[in-house]
């Protein structure tokens, strides 16, 4: 997967997020953890973004790590979300396995980043 087809699927997994979110506030009159599986799950992209605008090696490193950590949050919120019954079975689905598929990449990008 080339640079710019993983941040389209950042891109399209921070809308998914962003219309999960307007969802959890308009139908289910969920606010807290609404607003924090968006911060998170939104950060992954722009994380990912600065990432490829990187100083150093290092840097790179460093910011796929962030990533890899908004990542994780947002695996936490989806669980929480779906436990609370607020997300169905098959949007929880959904959404973990495109966080899953950008974890897996993340770690992969690491991995090869520190050679």
């Amino acid at each position: 997967m080339t640079k710019d087809e993983f941040l389209e699927k950042c891109v399209l997994f921070s809308i998914k997020i962003n219309k999960l979110r307007k969802y959890l506030r308009e139908k289910q009159h969920e606010y807290n953890n609404s607003d924090q599986i968006q911060r998170s799950g939104t950060s992954i992209g722009a994380n990912y973004s600065e990432a490829c605008d990187a100083e150093s090696k290092a840097d790179f490193v460093h910011k796929l790590g962030i990533a890899l950590k908004e990542t994780n949050e947002t695996i936490y919120w989806l669980k929480v979300l779906y436990g609370s019954e607020f997300i169905t079975k098959d949007v929880y689905e959904e959404l973990r396995t495109d966080a899953d598929e950008i974890y897996k990449i993340l770690i992969a990008s690491i991995k090869t980043a520190k050679g």
